[in-house]
């Protein structure tokens, strides 16, 4: 979950105690208030509502579509991961204490408080309306006993009227036509005694006609809410779902091609916007093509979870198996090799640490041997230009289709579906993966020919690692100068290189913290690829170059599978 998974993706998972005990079936329907569990996530509330009509509904075990409060976020829960909120509401605050989990279950309760006051009002408006029916029906009564009176009244003068002109007429007169005098004082009491017109249209039955009308088309005038209407205003996490299906209509292929289009046109380049991508993040119509994944390390975790939550279907691999676990029980299929993976899945991607790996994962019972014309195969892995060439030319030269989309990002950004992708080579692949890129980022760039992604991703890390180790010289001279480390952070947070980036690595250095993010020897391979790169073409980096040394001094420490914050122990031993 975007913003539910973004509070609580750094808490412990709770798996054991939300799976651990049995719990007797539970018939759910729309509308009902659930606690729902989405991958690693905690328990999250939320409430059971109708899909968007272009999003399609997981193959398998059933399961409802759930938006949660306090968020944006709006996912496919299995009915297993599903538990009556009042029912166990108990239990799942004492399990979960973070503040975004606290706003979201506040948010339960206002809904509930308005919709209590929604009824309450109802029920008087009910009350009131059968008063003044009651009301018009006495004043009815009135104004019909006073309306035989005066027919009465009226009938006694027309019989004295007849008998005198009975007595002055003769038979012919009866036989005759009336004069106009006659007709006129017979029609004038009907007249006066016909009940004004607003009442009699009360009174008077509808015909079948009529009744068929009102129950038909123009029933739809009068909308009342049912089981499979949510009263939209009564809950403004539900209204604001709607309004993203409605106003603004889910990312789908042909407006994101178009989107493509137009991006090209003006720079050069292509980007994809996707949607606010954590679980988080808007609507998401999943491709019907078959995932692979291959690599589950601390970047491909994160985008295989992404993944499944937005409802593809992912076989994955990885080379320590154990790591397929957990996506196991998440939905995901387990491939027992690479070949198999590719053979029985439309596109794969890969992510794995560094060049070697890269072409590893082609050879025996590898990419290679599962790859036939149609196949796709996308690689996500940091690696040089020259490799991702030479990755492409084997794929395709066996009627494969390649795409190379290193990210940018960290551990955290994976979890949350913030990644940035930099893609180059076939275009229809890069179009075909739009639904997978905005479920594990926020937005995609499309760069042109393959190695260009390359390039362009030595260089991002490049800047990333020289900024760190320069972060890492600046608290060290600090130190050794007798300032206060903490004081620096501050003054820095405040002014122009204000960043999260920023704010987390001191935090990491500042704790004594080093638990990876970014492995510290993966940093340091990017350099060390970026140092490369320059020399091809002749370009000086001398900054490159002395940060790399500062990083390889810190490997000579043990610290290659720290985080790369971990440089900072190379400036004080």
């Amino acid at each position: 979950m975007g913003g539910a998974g973004a509070a609580c993706c750094s808490r412990r998972p709770v798996r054991r105690r939300w799976l651990g005990g049995k719990m007797a079936a539970v018939s759910l329907r729309l509308g009902d208030l659930v606690w729902g569990k989405l991958g690693r996530y905690p328990p999250w509330p939320g409430k059971i509502v109708n899909p968007p009509k272009d999003l399609k509904k997981p193959r398998g075990k059933k399961c409802f579509f759930v938006k949660f409060f306090g968020t944006e976020d709006h996912a496919w829960i299995k009915v297993e991961q599903l538990k009556p909120y009042h029912a166990h509401k108990e239990e799942m605050v004492k399990i979960n204490k973070g503040k975004r989990f606290q706003q979201a279950v506040d948010a339960v309760e206002e809904f509930l408080r308005r919709a209590k006051g929604k009824d309450q009002a109802s029920s008087h408006a009910s009350a009131d309306d059968k008063n003044r029916r009651n009301s018009s029906s006495e004043e009815r009564s009135r104004a019909g006993a006073g309306d035989e009176k005066r027919k009465l009244a009226e009938g006694k003068v027309k019989k004295g009227a007849g008998d005198s002109k009975k007595r002055v007429s003769s038979g012919s007169s009866e036989r005759g036509s009336r004069s106009p005098l006659k007709r006129a004082h017979e029609q004038s009491p009907r007249k006066r005694g016909r009940p004004p017109k607003d009442e009699k249209d009360l009174t008077v039955p509808e015909s079948s006609t009529v009744k068929g009308i009102m129950a038909g088309p123009m029933a739809a005038f009068k909308w009342q809410p049912t089981a499979s209407e949510p009263v939209r205003d009564a809950d403004p996490h539900f209204h604001h779902f709607l309004l993203s299906q409605t106003e603004k209509p889910a990312v789908c292929y042909q407006a994101i091609t178009k989107k493509l289009k137009i991006c090209e046109e003006e720079t050069g380049s292509t980007s994809i916007q996707a949607a606010d991508s954590t679980a988080v993040n808007g609507s998401v119509t999943p491709t019907d093509k078959k995932i692979g994944f291959l690599g589950l390390g601390l970047m491909g975790s994160g985008i295989v979870s992404n993944l499944l939550k937005m409802g593809h279907t992912v076989t994955v691999w990885n080379r320590t198996a154990e790591k397929c676990d957990l996506f196991i029980q998440e939905g995901a299929r387990l491939g027992r090799t690479p070949a198999e993976v590719v053979s029985t899945c439309d596109i794969t991607f890969a992510c794995v640490s560094d060049p070697k790996a890269a072409k590893d994962v082609l050879g025996p019972s590898g990419v290679l041997q599962g790859i036939r014309p149609g196949k796709c195969y996308v690689d996500m892995s940091t690696v040089d230009a020259d490799t991702v060439t030479e990755l492409a030319q084997v794929i395709v030269s066996r009627g494969g289709r390649f795409l190379e989309a290193p990210v940018s990002g960290n551990q955290q950004l994976s979890n949350d579906g913030m990644l940035v992708i930099l893609a180059a080579g076939d275009r229809g692949l890069y179009e075909d993966c739009s639904s997978c890129f905005q479920a594990m980022g926020k937005t995609s760039f499309f760069l042109g020919e393959v190695g260009n992604a390359a390039k362009m991703m030595l260089i991002v890390n490049m800047v990333q690692g020289s900024f760190m180790a320069t972060i890492a010289e600046g608290l060290t001279l600090a130190q050794v100068t007798g300032q206060s480390q903490q004081t620096l952070l501050d003054i820095l947070n405040q002014g122009q290189l204000a960043s999260i980036f920023l704010d987390q690595k001191c935090q990491n250095i500042l704790q004594g913290n080093f638990k990876p993010d970014f492995y510290l020897k993966y940093i340091q391979k990017d350099l060390r690829l970026a140092i490369a790169l320059g020399d091809a073409v002749n370009h000086p980096t001398p900054m490159a170059a002395a940060a790399n040394e500062v990083y390889k001094r810190a490997k000579a420490l043990d610290q290659s599978d720290n985080d790369m914050s971990a440089v900072y122990r190379a400036y004080i031993h």
